[in-house]
């Protein structure tokens, strides 16, 4: 049942992504687009009459996401590492910050922290 609601879904994006190329001329002046209107209607009835003919598009379209994700993603992730962390961390370095309390102190007697809140019993966590 998920799948044919998953196709269903596909079928009437696609429907509505054709359909905005096929009126999309309309914006300068032009006339339409036939060849999208048609291939709009195919999917529209597709979608609404019998959406397990879309199967075979739905999983490509899928497999094409899945394999732009393991595409974009590390790109997204270097792009924040080396655009925010990596200035943040030099910025932090040059002005001599210890925020993570990393630097051995000779004169500390001991690193422990005091807890200044009593949690309580731990019978009953949850």
């Amino acid at each position: 049942m998920k799948s044919q609601s998953s196709n269903k879904s596909f079928g009437l994006l696609f429907f509505v992504f054709f359909l905005i190329l096929a009126l999309w001329p309309l914006k300068n002046g032009n006339n339409l687009n036939l060849f999208f209107i048609t291939i709009s209607g195919i999917f529209l009835i597709l979608a609404l009459i019998n959406s397990k003919l879309l199967s075979p598009l739905n999983k490509l379209w899928i497999k094409f996401g899945e394999i732009l994700g393991m595409i974009i993603a590390p790109l997204v992730m270097a792009l924040v590492y080396f655009v925010i962390l990596t200035p943040v961390s030099l910025a932090v370095r040059v002005l001599g910050k210890d925020l993570l309390g990393l630097k051995f102190l000779k004169e500390k007697e001991s690193y422990w922290i005091k807890r200044k809140k009593n949690l309580g019993s731990m019978k009953k966590q949850f």
